[in-house]
């Protein structure tokens, strides 16, 4: 005869009972430490005395839920976002509410529509827009420089020293490195008290001032692209992002005569780090249209590594994507999207053109400037192109890879990409699109005119 083994009995001494607000909840010291070692729920979950917390017991079951889950219930939205960022707070909490609430890998770019906006103070339009991973936003209007937290719900803005601020890059929700074009030096400013931390300056051999016409940034770096005053020179400097000390010089140029592409300062500069180098890209408008010149710049070596020469449908803006291993264009003749595969950019030459253009090809020759203003911003596995008052919204349809006689990849296989247009159709057209710009799950959208920033997000669910 089989003897059975009596079942275990149920322990209790991991069950926490919790009173909040006169309610009692109880849960795990396991979830309850979700919450971090210096959390008052941490604290609660090793205490043997009385757990009883004098708050609203509602807000608690929401950030149980998160503790719990790692997400919100579906209810948060009828909730006061405010009061649940306060609840958050006392409980030692918010670093996980904003991971759950602004989350970059919860961008859904074919659910984004216009949600809401948030007004500027004065007549000035937004003129930059600078923002960090998980969503907090600075925007640049006339001298003054407003910022928002990750939740969109608190707002302080600072006066500068600029007429105008031309750049703008968010170093930490609190600080930011800002320049013009016609006011000498890059400040970094203390976003909280509106003082300048520091002004860096580049020496240019005829000791004039230095305006700045980019700013950039890697997780160790800050790019700065400077010219004269006298705009008779420009280079391109490197810092050490957390000391701010200079690291390097790449790109420096003394102009002489009609040199035309060293005349031409980098007005965009992007970190593309799954090569490890920096982009930087400028245009000049002359009598015989638009010319201008891509490079990609190894800080280590100071050596340009490709670059690329733009003299037919010039680009109006430009943008490079790690997660699609390409450079995307707008042509500021054609207003047409352009690509060309990373991967070949070795075998360009000045006389070879990369670009597969992804709209209408008869529209390259044309003089009509139609791309003129558009703005291109690519996010994951998508690319954002504003024509007009309108965004485009492009993808790519994953083919089957083609392969080589070695069984390699071919490089040269043309990639498929497809158009959508975002928003609903009460979103679309209007005033020409001046900026966009992404930070947590969402996209940041400025028109010409408008003292306004457009948020754009899903209709997922949250607040």
């Amino acid at each position: 005869m089989q003897c059975l083994k009596p079942e275990p009995e149920l322990t209790t001494t991991n069950v926490v009972t919790i009173n909040v607000g006169g309610e009692n909840f109880q849960t795990t010291k396991q979830t309850l430490t979700q919450a971090g070692p210096n959390s008052l729920l941490s604290q609660l979950a090793e205490t043997t005395s009385d757990r009883f917390v004098d708050r609203d017991p509602v807000y608690f079951s929401l950030l149980l839920s998160l503790l719990r889950t790692g997400a919100l219930p579906s209810k948060v939205k009828d909730f006061d976002l405010r009061d649940l960022i306060e609840e958050s707070r006392y409980y030692g909490l918010e670093s996980l509410l904003t991971n759950s609430l602004t989350n970059p890998s919860q961008l859904d770019a074919f659910a984004l529509q216009k949600s809401s906006i948030l007004p500027l103070n004065g007549r000035d339009s937004p003129s930059a827009v600078a923002t960090t991973p998980f969503g907090s936003l600075h925007v640049s209007h006339g001298s003054k420089i407003t910022s928002f937290d990750w939740s969109l719900t608190r707002k302080s803005t600072i006066l500068t020293q600029f007429p105008a601020v031309d750049s703008l890059l968010a170093i930490s929700p609190d600080t930011a490195a800002a320049g013009a074009t016609d006011f000498s030096g890059l400040q970094i400013l203390d976003l909280q008290n509106g003082s300048v931390k520091q002004t860096l300056n580049w020496e240019n051999a005829t000791r004039s001032g230095s305006t700045v016409q980019a700013i950039g940034s890697s997780g160790e770096f800050l790019f700065t692209s400077f010219e004269s005053s006298r705009r008779n020179s420009n280079s391109i400097m490197v810092y050490d992002l957390n000391t701010l000390n200079p690291v390097t010089e790449i790109g420096h140029n003394e102009i002489f005569g009609a040199d035309i592409d060293s005349a031409i300062p980098a007005t965009k500069l992007r970190w593309v780090s799954r090569y490890g180098l920096v982009m930087a890209s400028g245009s000049h408008s002359g009598l015989s249209g638009v010319s201008g010149n891509i490079r990609f710049w190894d800080i280590r070596s100071g050596n340009v590594v490709f670059e690329l020469k733009e003299k037919i449908d010039c680009f109006s803006d430009i943008c490079v994507s790690d997660n699609l291993n390409a450079v995307f264009k707008v042509g500021v003749n054609s207003g047409e999207v352009f690509y060309t595969d990373f991967r070949s950019l070795s075998s360009v030459n000045d006389n070879s053109n990369p670009w597969i253009c992804l709209g209408d090809k008869r529209k390259v020759i044309n003089g009509k400037k139609e791309g003129f203003g558009c703005k291109i911003e690519n996010h994951g596995n998508q690319v954002f192109c504003s024509k007009g008052g309108d965004i485009e919204l492009w993808s790519e349809v994953v083919m089957g890879s083609a392969k080589t006689s070695n069984g390699s990849e071919d490089q040269s296989t043309k990639r498929d990409f497809k158009k959508n247009m975002m928003g609903r159709v009460k979103d679309m057209g209007g005033s020409r699109i001046t900026n966009l710009a992404f930070g947590g799950n969402k996209m940041f959208v400025t028109r010409k005119d408008q003292q306004v920033i457009e948020i754009w997000q899903g209709s997922a669910r949250g607040i």
